[in-house]
């Protein structure tokens, strides 16, 4: 596996991140296609959390301690702990970006890690170096679909246009 590819392709989703949400109006980052979806405040600032507390700071344990217990996260209860429909949109977005580029330059500096290490979790069973950073990759593209899908369905509610002529979703 070429870990440096996914370094890049971190680092290359950031400015994908930037491209997509940036100038987003207040009306539009609010906005919920349905009950229970979130928002792309709520989106944002999910990002910004699990940059620094999951998968960075996991992927670091495992790769430094991984005998050790992994900090605990509870990104679905983030959401209402920390009031994330009351954050700052603009700065939870400018925040997200600078701990992805924090997070890049730490990924470089790593000097022949143990992508091997793996903690044992009583559930999910060995989880690896590898194994979080590949999925940091995944969640980045999850979250850039998710982010799509939104800026699609918020452009058919307030075009009132049907959009089939652009192609099926």
């Amino acid at each position: 596996m070429d870990y440096q590819k996914i370094f890049e392709e971190l680092s290359r989703n950031r400015q994908v991140f930037n491209e997509l949400l940036h100038g987003v109006s207040k009306e539009q980052f609010h906005w919920k296609s349905q009950p229970g979806k979130w928002c792309l405040l709520e989106i944002v600032c999910h990002l910004y959390d699990e940059e620094r507390e999951d998968f960075r700071a996991r992927l670091k344990h495992v790769l430094e301690s991984p005998g050790a217990q992994l900090p605990s996260i509870d990104p679905v209860g983030w959401v209402t702990e920390r009031k994330y429909l009351q954050q700052d949109y603009e700065d939870r977005l400018k925040k997200f970006l600078e701990e992805r580029t924090q997070s890049v330059a730490w990924l470089q500096s790593l000097s022949n890690p143990p992508w091997y290490n793996a903690y044992r979790h009583p559930k999910f069973g060995a989880m690896t170096g590898k194994m979080f950073l590949t999925n940091w990759l995944a969640h980045d593209y999850l979250h850039i679909r998710q982010i799509t899908r939104s800026k699609f369905e918020y452009l058919q509610q307030v075009s009132a246009e049907t959009l089939s002529y652009a192609g099926k979703w």
